[in-house]
């Protein structure tokens, strides 16, 4: 959860809270105007506003994806027992929410733009405005797959690290 500060007066401190961090939101607005800015690039080279509709909205959709997959990984592992720490895990579990309800909602505004684009056929009708949104559950997939992958990786050499500092310690108290 983030938060703005405004000094009201002396003494007095008014706070804002918002869902999210202050970084997630910049990645964010960052992403989507990448995508936008991908978009105007295929739109001038390719002159087919639903090519680039499709692409653009692919792209965006993979980028968060991605991210909030590894997000969603990591929230896994720092879950809180809900039985003995109910605050923090309805805490984690309204996170889990907030970027389900993003995930969402990119979905659907990704296959508005495609479907609002001019077009005629199937194609352009039932399969692509489902191209963004297959493409960002893949990396989604793909995001809690790496991240899980790296916790994987981290714990057996932590575990080597300790089992290396060990020993010398045990070489003195041996001599």
């Amino acid at each position: 959860m983030g938060k703005f500060e405004r000094q009201i007066s002396e003494g007095v401190t008014k706070y804002y809270w918002y869902p999210g961090e202050k970084v997630d939101w910049i990645r964010g607005v960052l992403t989507v105007l990448g995508g936008g800015l991908l978009f105007a690039l295929i739109y001038v080279v390719t002159k087919n506003s639903l090519l680039a509709a499709v692409i653009a909205g692919t792209a965006v959709l993979a980028v968060v994806g991605a991210y909030l997959g590894r997000r969603d990984a990591a929230g896994l592992s720092e879950f809180h027992d809900p039985a003995t720490e109910r605050r923090e895990a309805v805490i984690d579990g309204t996170r889990a929410a907030w970027r389900g309800t993003l995930q969402g909602l990119l979905c659907a505004g990704s296959a508005m733009l495609v479907l609002n684009m001019p077009h005629e056929g199937f194609l352009a009708d039932w399969v692509l405005p489902f191209v963004p949104s297959i493409i960002g559950a893949l990396a989604h997939s793909g995001g809690m797959l790496w991240e899980r992958l790296a916790q994987e990786v981290s714990a057996p050499e932590q575990a080597a690290a300790a089992a290396d500092s060990e020993e010398p310690t045990k070489e003195l108290e041996a001599a």
